[in-house]
């Protein structure tokens, strides 16, 4: 659904990306992300054709963004940047005059795209009535207008209070589930990405520095916890057996490379050692996105000046 080929993007002679190149697949939720100036913003922009690459090819369903746009975006809806909306005006007439941009829409349409954000019954409310969280699924709302295969949202949460974050994490479940959409996210609240996404990409000084799956990202394969009568004694002999590196703390082992648990519960097994729970340990998204932007950080290069 969405493609990049090493895409860099040059303002002057700051390179706000670098050689970068993804793949969004039909009907997942991907999820972009980065800290403020990693290159979100600019890639994104890339992906609408409101920013023109210096190199590269941004390929939107099947169509190079840079020779044939519209095309590209014909069923493409969007939250780029923070959205406007005429607070004098209803919900439903901030719809209709905004879809005078990309091509007037049907009162059917209108009614659809407000009841799949559950805004039915406020519809006609003026907008500034609305709560943070409505004016958010407006948003969304307006992003449904051209009954788009993609949907690219950027900081659709931002702001939202705990319960507005949890109106719009089961709004984008339910128009991926209920439409079959393809979703990119670019998002800093971690813990919804980890909710919703099942691949990322993350970016740092407008470099990708990781894309695979959440369960990629999450799971931490040479690290186990062991609760048995012994945790002490077991750790010594599984290390000296050549299976564990160390210990760490009261239940957790660092396992050496190319060791699986299975094989750590079989010598246990075998070495008589009661098992009364085995298992790989696993990471919160956000314990690695900050691992991964400390590696980052510290085998840093700094960009080299662009040619003249």
């Amino acid at each position: 659904m969405i493609e990049l080929r090493g895409v860099v993007k040059d303002f002057g002679r700051r390179r706000a990306v670098e050689d970068l190149s993804l793949a969004v697949p039909r009907g997942e939720i991907y999820g972009l992300l980065g800290h403020n100036g990693a290159g979100k913003s600019t890639a994104i922009g890339m992906m609408l054709g409101q920013v023109w690459p210096t190199a590269g090819a941004v390929i939107i369903r099947g169509h190079e963004v840079t020779h044939n746009r519209a095309a590209a975006l014909a069923r493409v809806g969007a939250i780029f940047e923070a959205p406007v909306f005429y607070d004098y005006l209803s919900g439903w007439r901030n719809l209709e005059v905004l879809s005078h941009y990309s091509g007037p829409v049907s009162a059917r349409r209108l009614a659809e795209v407000l009841d799949w954000v559950r805004l039915t019954g406020r519809e006609h409310s003026k907008v500034r009535t609305y709560s943070h969280g409505m004016r958010a699924r407006l948003a969304i709302a307006q992003a449904l207008l051209p009954d788009p295969e993609l949907l690219i949202l950027d900081e659709p949460s931002d702001g939202l209070d705990p319960e507005g974050i949890h109106e719009m994490r089961e709004t984008i479940l339910r128009l991926r589930r209920d439409l079959n959409l393809t979703i990119l996210l670019s998002s800093h609240l971690l813990n919804e990405v980890e909710q919703l996404c099942t691949r990322i990409a993350v970016m740092n000084r407008g470099r990708k520095v990781f894309e695979g799956t959440i369960a990629d990202a999450t799971r931490r394969p040479n690290r186990i916890r062991l609760l048995t009568d012994d945790f002490a004694a077991a750790a010594r002999a599984l290390t000296a057996a050549g299976l564990a590196d160390a210990a760490e703390g009261p239940s957790h082992l660092t396992l050496r490379a190319g060791i699986r648990v299975a094989d750590v519960a079989r010598w246990l097994v075998e070495n008589h050692h009661p098992i009364h729970e085995l298992a790989a340990e696993e990471q919160t998204l956000e314990q690695f996105y900050l691992s991964l932007m400390n590696e980052s950080r510290a085998g840093a290069q700094p960009t080299p000046p662009l040619a003249h």
